[in-house]
């Protein structure tokens, strides 16, 4: 009874922790990002790289734990990632490199904003892309619900780190000096700007007490109504006032634009909502989108919040729900092996308690363990399910026969069925324990791995250990109890005292076909061995992968332009590609960011954007589908594009930097000599099969106008280097000089010259430049104003620059596309002199996943080669065991050179698992010839009696175990199942012909080994 009651109580307590335990696709498998931002106000892409971005990655490259610092340098602004080591915690991570910008802030430039940490989040850690439009309400209007109406809620909410806009017009209080007019009432630029610094402020002026009453005095001069403003005073000109309205003009306009974003090529707002670390996705998003939906009420009618573009949970949500059917699916398939085999309800009942209190328990543990519900935990435990009852299957089988074999017994010689039950479960325990323990070593190298696929796949090890542990424990206790209260019955007995028809029938035929095949035993193990050579050949020169292609519903499409065009032209080619793949039947929904918004640590150039594709595929496949979005995408001309999905990505992004499955890392020092050798590489390696949208990255020249200082003209008028460059500044770029409020809501007051001095180089060779006497002379007079090129932007990895050609796969083999680039760059590209390449990107991670589970492979071997040694204390027959794993491998290789062709990581640890699963069959068997032997029998007739005896639990712990993988292998192209699915297909593949070849060439070799044995004996 104490048994039962514990039984009940896991059950009661995983129950109540699976309802309120996280759940989110994937676990952490984000390693910790710092991103170090800087407003370089204007600077020049070479300045910004020189002045502000190496000393940062001075400082913090080599700190502690970080294992690699990119950067990206813009106009006017520097990005710098630092990345940790998978591990590292990230409020540690963020205290090192807040300590280390101590140091650099203080060598800023003057004029240099200080260093910021951006957010805490990830790429990772995008939940919600949210889209505003609307009919009527204007593009500023929107922008400005968004600022002030929608982004302080969503910040409000727990768990959201960082809410990022771009899209629609900058709501800013602009003063548009006139430099004429400035001539003529003998306003400077300078005194312009010292005004208005003060325009829109108000003032404490302690209190009075009178009557009793304390009165606060203010002065009160803030206001934002444009005359107001304009009417301030700048100076008094004998004795008439000079107002900012006679020099300058005083309006509300939109700031310059960072970038745009439509939805369904259609302008609009877009707001991308991060999460914190830890944060559960699901509730999360419900919570904003109930704060939206109250928000929604409050907002004018026509506006419009689509929270559909990019939603996280929907692929979470999708993905638990297919990995949860296949766990159902394959407890299905279970219960009717089960009874097809006992054809006992009773039997059934007692086997399957197995799978809830070790599911149960599982969850237990991974809550114990601070880790939650995912796709890779649930795959864990999906994989595991048909193992979950093989200790009880064998245990049941076993005192179900020593109870009918007791039951045919007379009366007299019958045993207590408690003593029956007892020496049956012992019979057997040694070989479950250690069939279960070795099958625990097998899986034990997936802890090995390190990095992002360690952090991802570690839990679904956990997941399925614990399960397989738990089912242990529950067939040495519950099993045997529940085989007691409900098996023990003697009119049960008589009502099942002979074999069910199936097991007698496979027992027949199996005999028989066993006899005859022992008379050709050297031709059996010969085939055996052709068949496992063979499959080592495919096995070589099959291609390999890191993970299998998500099947997410959606796409996230990178365009870039040719650098140097303008915000407005990359919109328009923007708008293009949504019209062009919006036209493809399967497309229900497009989303675009070109440029960057503000506080983005996205260091996303005017000429680039990034489209969201959320689609329903229909009567073709997806193969078809993407053929033809990149088909429409490459009819616009003049655009580079990458095809990926939302989360891979991102894992992309993580691996290598970049957003495609190969990063090819150029290094060097001259920017042009970096783009030329590029434009080499990708010419060289782009008619290799299967590699698709080759990409380099545009950081070629781009048009600038420079206004170089004539240094003698400007002595000559009294003017300092540092008053031109400070006028150069203030008048083109303008300077915020103070904030008008409206309400709650607060917005810039800019200070420039107006566009006619702007917006051309005949409006900047006119502007006109303050000299000490209070006179006015034209730019022109004392600089010259030219067209250049310079540096779009200048990116860089571990204080080098790079430059970065990227690629896609198709078909999935990477590895041997990957092969094929490097003797293609080798042969047909030769590299200036101190310029190298790296190869970044799934491969690599790949190859080092690969080499770390071969290694902690072979140490599994010999771990359970040892255990094989204690349970018979014969190495040769730990080895005839052990040929378990060679029949094995034949039916996972076949399986997979069927199906994919592809050896990924997830199939590679379904070797390992299959393995482990393979050696209970001969654990079974070789432990049951033993006891018959110590009985005295002949050999054939142990060979033949024992095989028979072991049939039924061989075969039902294999076919419950082989079947319960089929939904993950039908269904592996659907989301939550593309992990898993490679592991079930080799699983399922090998315990086939493992299965099968066990039943006949275990008993050949043992025969074989028993024979010489005997000879040399004799």
């Amino acid at each position: 009874m104490i048994v039962l009651l514990t039984a009940l109580v896991v059950m009661i307590a995983g129950v109540k922790i699976a309802s309120d335990m996280d759940v989110d696709v994937f676990p952490d498998i984000t390693a910790p990002t710092v991103v170090v931002m800087t407003d370089a106000h204007g600077m020049a892409v070479e300045e910004v790289e020189r002045l502000v971005t190496f000393p940062i990655e001075t400082a913090v490259n080599g700190a502690t734990d970080v294992r690699r610092v990119r950067s990206a340098s813009s106009q006017g602004y520097s990005f710098v990632w630092v990345e940790f080591d998978w591990g590292t915690d990230v409020f540690k991570a963020r205290q090192i490199v807040s300590e280390k910008m101590v140091t650099v802030s203080s060598t800023m430039p003057e004029g240099i904003g200080q260093p910021t940490l951006a957010p805490q989040s990830s790429v990772m850690g995008e939940v919600l892309f949210v889209g505003l439009q609307a009919d009527s309400t204007s593009m500023q209007d929107l922008r400005t619900i968004a600022e002030w109406n929608i982004q302080p809620v969503l910040l409000a909410t727990g768990g959201v780190a960082q809410v990022t806009i771009i899209g629609g017009d900058y709501k800013e209080y602009q003063i548009l000096a006139d430099p004429i007019r400035m001539l003529r009432y003998g306003v400077s630029l300078e005194e312009l700007t010292v005004v208005c610094r003060g325009i829109s402020q108000n003032s404490q002026g302690g209190v009075v007490r009178q009557y009793g009453n304390e009165y606060v005095v203010r002065g009160m001069a803030r206001t934002n109504n444009l005359e107001q403003l304009g009417a301030s005073l700048i100076k008094m000109r004998g004795n008439n006032p000079v107002r900012i309205n006679d020099v300058a003009e005083v309006k509300i306009g939109a700031a310059v634009k960072m970038g745009y974003a439509s939805q369904d090529a259609k302008p609009a707002v877009i707001l991308s909502i991060s999460k914190q670390p830890n944060a559960n996705t699901l509730n999360l998003t419900e919570n904003i989108e109930q704060r939206l939906a109250d928000v929604q009420k409050t907002l004018p009618p026509d506006v419009r919040i689509d929270t559909k573009i990019f939603r996280q949970a929907d692929f979470i949500e999708t993905s638990i729900n297919n990995v949860q059917k296949a766990l159902v699916e394959g407890g299905i398939l279970v219960v009717i092996i089960l009874f097809l085999f006992l054809m006992n309800f009773r039997t059934t009942i007692i086997s399957l308690t197995a799978i809830p209190l070790s599911l149960l328990g599982a969850i237990i543990v991974l809550k114990m363990l601070n880790l939650n519900i995912n796709t890779m935990s649930l795959g864990g435990m999906a994989i595991a399910i048909g193992s979950l009852v093989d200790d009880a299957i064998i245990d049941v089988e076993n005192v179900y026969k020593r109870l009918r074999e007791n039951y045919r017994l007379p009366k007299t010689e019958r045993k207590s069925p408690i003593d029956i039950v007892f020496r049956a479960s012992r019979e057997i325990r040694a070989s479950i324990v250690n069939a279960t323990i070795i099958i625990i070593v097998a899986f034990i190298p997936l802890f090995f791995l390190s990095g992002m696929e360690g952090r991802m796949l570690k839990p679904l090890g956990i997941a399925y250990i614990v399960a397989l542990f738990t089912s242990l424990i529950v067939a040495i206790t519950v099993t045997p109890v529940l085989c007691y209260l409900m098996l023990s019955n003697e009119k049960r007995m008589a009502k099942h005292s002979r074999d069910p028809w199936l097991s007698r029938k496979l027992s027949e035929l199996y005999a028989s076909s066993l006899s005859k095949a022992l008379h050709y035993k050297r031709a059996f193990i010969g085939t055996a061995a052709a068949l496992t050579l063979v499959s080592v050949v495919l096995l070589l020169t099959m291609g390999s992968s890191f993970l299998p292609e998500f099947n997410e519903g959606a796409l996230t499409i990178s365009a870039v332009s040719k650098p140097g065009i303008s915000l407005e032209e990359s919109n328009n080619i923007g708008n293009m590609l949504e019209r062009a793949v919006l036209t493809i039947p399967e497309v229900t929904e497009t989303s675009r960011r070109t440029g960057r918004g503000e506080l983005d640590e996205h260091s996303q150039s005017t000429n680039s954007a990034e489209i969201d594709i959320n689609f329903i595929l229909k009567d073709r496949p997806q193969e078809e589908f993407l053929a033809e979005v990149r088909a429409k995408l490459g009819s616009v001309p003049g655009v580079a594009f990458t095809v990926g999905q939302p989360l891979g990505h991102r894992i992309d992004h993580m691996i290598s930097g970049t957003r495609a499955n190969i990063a090819i890392k150029l290094f060097g020092t001259d920017l042009s000599r970096l783009y030329l050798t590029g434009k080499q590489i990708e010419a060289a390696i782009n008619g290799i099969p299967g590699l698709v949208d080759v990409n380099v990255d545009q950081q070629t020249e781009v048009p600038q106008i420079q206004i170089v200082a004539n240094r003698e003209r400007l002595a000559y008028y009294g003017i300092t280097v540092g008053e031109f460059t400070k006028f150069v500044e203030l008048a083109f770029s303008g300077e915020k000089v103070s904030e008008i409020y409206e309400g709650q809501r607060s917005f810039n007051l800019t200070v420039k010259l107006n566009r006619n001095y702007t917006s051309d180089f005949d409006g900047i060779r006119n502007a006109l430049i303050d000299t000490p006497n209070g006179k006015k002379i034209p730019l022109e007079q004392v600089a010259t104003i030219k067209s250049a090129m310079g540096p779009s932007s200048i990116s860089r990895e571990n204080v080098q620059r790079k430059l970065v050609i990227s690629a896609n796969v198709t078909g999935g083999d990477l590895g041997n596309v990957v092969k094929q680039i490097k003797e293609q760059v080798s042969e047909k590209v030769t590299l200036p002199e101190g310029y190298r390449v790296e190869y970044g990107g799934q491969f690599e991670s790949a190859q080092a996943a690969s080499r770390t589970l071969l290694l902690s492979s072979i140490i599994a071997l010999l771990v359970i080669f040892l255990l094989l040694y204690h349970e018979f204390k014969d190495s040769k027959l730990a080895g005839i065991v052990l040929i378990n794993l060679p029949l094995a491998l034949i039916g996972g290789v076949f399986a997979i050179w069927i199906t994919s062709g592809v050896v990924s990581i997830p199939a590679i640890i379904g070797f390992i698992t299959l393995f482990g699963i393979a050696t209970r069959n001969g654990i079974l068997l070789i432990s049951h010839y033993k006891l018959l032997e110590s009985r005295g029998t002949n050999l054939t007739d142990i060979i033949v009696q024992g095989s028979v005896d072991r049939l039924n639990p061989i075969l039902m712990t294999a076919l419950t175990a082989g079947l319960a993988l089929i939904p993950l292998v039908l269904n592996g192209n659907v989301s939550g199942n593309e992990i898993q699915s490679p592991m079930a297909k080799v699983i399922l593949g090998g315990l086939l012909t493992s299965t099968l070849l066990n039943l006949y060439i275990v008993p050949m070799v043992y025969q074989l080994f028993k024979t010489k044995k005997e000879n040399n004996v004799k």
